[in-house]
């Protein structure tokens, strides 16, 4: 006897496809004390201020090649203050993706908050997990398979937040490379 396929609509073969889509795992990264220096500037949106830290090419070759995926999160508040633009976000962070692409390093996503508290409430500027969240949700990420590295309180507040499976808080402008390799040895 042969049995013939049960008919299933369209929904129902979507919502089983997406069971069993492969999600991405990920370190999520802050921006400014951990990919790039800090020191001497409160706000960093020149270019020419822009330093990356030392271990940040070799730390995010690392994560890249044991197949994670890399999402800059980082609230920009000197936005919403009005000492520097979003075009200005954007011409470092091009220039952050020129240099680490020489590495063979690219970035899935940068997501990053315009907003500041003294200015106007906002529901995406960290510690709230918002960044992390649309990440995950348009990057297919599995938060359980996924990091963050922060070197703030609201860094690591954030990662918890979005349930994330482990968050690394390094001293500001400090390497990641022992973050990173502890990433890249944690085994489920």
């Amino acid at each position: 006897m042969i049995k013939t396929a049960k008919k299933i609509d369209a929904a129902a073969y979507s919502q089983l496809c997406n069971q069993h889509t492969m999600k991405h795992k990920a370190v999520f990264i802050d921006r400014d004390g951990v990919i790039n220096s800090d020191e001497g500037h409160y706000y960093i949106y020149r270019v020419n201020d822009f330093v990356i830290n030392p271990g940040i090419r070799e730390g995010l070759k690392m994560l890249s090649d044991a197949g994670f995926m890399l999402v800059v999160v980082t609230n920009q508040g000197g936005v919403a203050k009005g000492i520097y633009t979003l075009d200005d976000v954007n011409a470092v962070h091009t220039h952050l993706q020129n240099e680490l692409s020489q590495c063979g390093i690219q970035l899935s996503a940068i997501k990053v908050c315009p907003h500041h508290e003294s200015v106007a409430p906002c529901s995406c500027r960290k510690p709230s997990p918002q960044m992390i969240l649309e990440a995950i949700n348009e990057l297919e990420i599995d938060p359980n398979q996924s990091y963050l590295i922060g070197d703030s309180k609201r860094d690591i507040e954030a990662g918890e937040a979005a349930g994330l499976k482990r968050c690394f808080k390094i001293d500001a402008n400090a390497s990641i490379m022992d973050a990173c390799q502890q990433i890249v040895n944690d085994r489920p």
